[in-house]
């Protein structure tokens, strides 16, 4: 009998409900964002949560703690139910913001702490308030700047991307450019850009111009956008000079374009001055300077002026057909006839047209060179060696 009852015991506790059996209490979650009272996640820190509310707060203890994670957020299970304080803390500071918060079993609470809300900023200390206004203040400087610049941006890219079309709307982009200056006036780039728009403009008009055939120079529209560009080029030359790191390659294309200006004006001891000034700020670039000069100097109708430009070209770098070629033809021009009806080159003009033949034997201007050089009686030969210097 006493096994029977026995047997019947252990029956009834096996058949007893789970509940009865000492199952774990539920427990509650939370996550939520921190930020600071500037509106900045803070990143390095943990959100602490006791119950130990009437302690103080050097003698809490703290049931549950959460790392905040690199954007500011941060979540935890595992919480009691009960009454608890929320504390955000820093390395550097224990408590910068709480919330008393209660905790049911199976909850998952959002619990956020935004110490921008003026409640959080109307406890801190003048001190504090003071510079946080402060910070404010230049973080706003910094956004303002930031948009500006991302403006301008557009701006400049707006202004390329016209002037690269087929029919650029160079009254448009002179308008984006000036808008650009004025919004950043102490940028030498929207400078350099600003010249660049004008002069374009300038060309494009002397071309419609020539088609027109009308005389370009006497109109008070073409020259003073020549002349303005020649300015902005200037000024943008002024502020690089003038700033932290000057990039004297970016100046030397600005006089290198203020002297194309200044030639087109028909100021040639001015446009020799700027392409001088380009050269001495990056002499790398002689080469295509001196070519430059030699181009716009042949023209003008500077015969002279621009073969001693092409000899410097050469000079600098004697592997660019064009400046032979200029040179060719700026000579060409004294060439002369003697008794027996022959024409007679002037030193140097033949042997600058056969070595244009040598380095660009299919170049633009390679057949005109060949005829040029028949009608002379001399014999093309592309392997022409021009004399070395002694």
């Amino acid at each position: 009998m006493m096994k029977l009852k026995l047997f019947s015991l252990l029956v009834a506790t096996a058949l007893l409900p789970a509940s009865l059996l000492g199952q774990a209490p539920a427990t509650a979650s939370i996550h939520g964002h921190v930020n600071n009272a500037a509106g900045l996640p803070i990143t390095s820190g943990q959100v602490k949560l006791t119950t130990d509310k009437t302690l103080e707060p050097k003698d809490r203890k703290y049931k549950n703690v959460f790392e905040l994670d690199s954007n500011g957020d941060y979540k935890g299970t595992g919480i009691a139910p009960g009454d608890y304080i929320v504390i955000v803390g820093t390395g550097t500071t224990d408590s910068v913001d709480f919330q008393e918060v209660t905790f049911k079993a199976g909850d998952d609470k959002v619990v956020n702490f935004d110490m921008t809300r003026k409640e959080y900023i109307d406890k801190m200390s003048p001190a504090d308030r003071a510079a946080l206004e402060e910070y404010k203040k230049r973080m706003g400087e910094t956004l303002n700047a930031n948009k500006t610049i991302a403006n301008l941006n557009a701006m400049l890219k707006q202004v390329h991307d016209d002037m690269a079309s087929s029919s650029p709307n160079y009254d448009h982009d002179v308008q984006l450019m000036q808008q650009a200056t004025q919004q950043k006036p102490d940028e030498a780039v929207l400078w350099y850009n600003l010249g660049g728009t004008l002069t374009a403009a300038a060309d494009a008009a002397v071309k419609q111009a020539k088609a027109n055939k009308t005389a370009w120079q006497t109109d008070d529209t073409i020259t003073k956008r020549y002349n303005d560009g020649i300015d902005a080029y200037k000024k943008g030359i002024e502020l690089n000079a003038a700033s932290k790191k000057p990039n004297p390659v970016d100046a030397g294309i600005a006089w290198n374009s203020i002297g194309n200006a200044e030639a087109k004006l028909g100021k040639i001891p001015e446009a020799q001055e700027a392409f001088e000034s380009a050269v001495k700020l990056a002499p790398a670039s002689a080469g295509m300077v001196y070519g430059n000069e030699a181009a716009v100097l042949f023209n003008a109708g500077q015969g002279d002026a621009a073969a001693a430009a092409a000899d410097k070209a050469i000079a600098a770098d004697p592997t660019k057909a064009d400046a032979y070629y200029i040179k060719g033809q700026s000579l060409v021009a004294k060439a002369t006839v003697d008794k027996a009806g022959k024409i007679v080159a002037p030193p140097g003009c033949v042997d600058a047209y056969q070595k244009y033949l040598e380095l660009a034997p299919n170049g633009d201007h390679a057949t005109d060179v060949k005829e040029i050089l028949a009608s002379m009686g001399e014999t093309v030969n592309t392997k022409y060696k021009a004399p070395g210097k002694k």
